[in-house]
């Protein structure tokens, strides 16, 4: 069968994907380039803070156990609830910041990101938070400060690559 008699055969009878139509091009491109203005993958992230000049602060927003349990290396520790008191006096407001939390099924770090953008910082959000940094393979701080250790996890080949370093997308 040809795409032409599957799209044929789906105006029959639409797939439950397709109830609602898909938007428009240039609705679904404006759509996508917002997002991507909100939003960046921890591959992307990883990748900037290697090249040792990301061009933005990684702050994870967790409570003080969660950073003890594990954090990416070079990230700043600052809890959400702290953020209005304490980041105009430790985050240049001209640089941009990136927040994380748990994961995706944490809005930690959404909660964060919007404290920073009534701040006037300019703001975006690690998808998939901790969880998908370590699923990824990255390495992971764990303890109080920079000088806690490394671990390094197998990528999970469901959410990332095997080998190399990204998804190359």
């Amino acid at each position: 069968m040809t795409q032409t008699d599957l799209a044929m055969s789906q105006t029959d009878t639409p797939s439950p994907a397709l109830r609602v139509p898909p938007a428009a091009p240039a609705e679904a491109a404006a759509f996508f380039l917002g997002r991507l203005g909100f939003q960046a993958d921890v591959s992307d992230v990883h990748r900037s803070m290697e090249s040792g000049r990301p061009g933005f602060v990684l702050v994870d927003s967790r409570g003080e156990e969660g950073w003890r349990q594990g954090h990416v290396p070079g990230a700043v520790h600052l809890p959400t609830a702290e953020i209005p008191d304490r980041a105009p006096a430790l985050l240049d407001p001209a640089v941009p910041v990136i927040t994380y939390c748990w994961g995706p099924a944490c809005d930690g770090a959404t909660r964060a990101a919007l404290a920073f953008a009534r701040l006037g910082y300019q703001v975006k959000e690690m998808i998939g938070g901790m969880e998908y940094w370590a699923r990824e393979g990255f390495a992971v701080q764990t303890g109080p400060g920079a000088d806690g250790s490394l671990a390094r996890r197998a990528p999970d080949p469901l959410v990332a690559p095997a080998t190399g370093v990204s998804c190359a997308c």
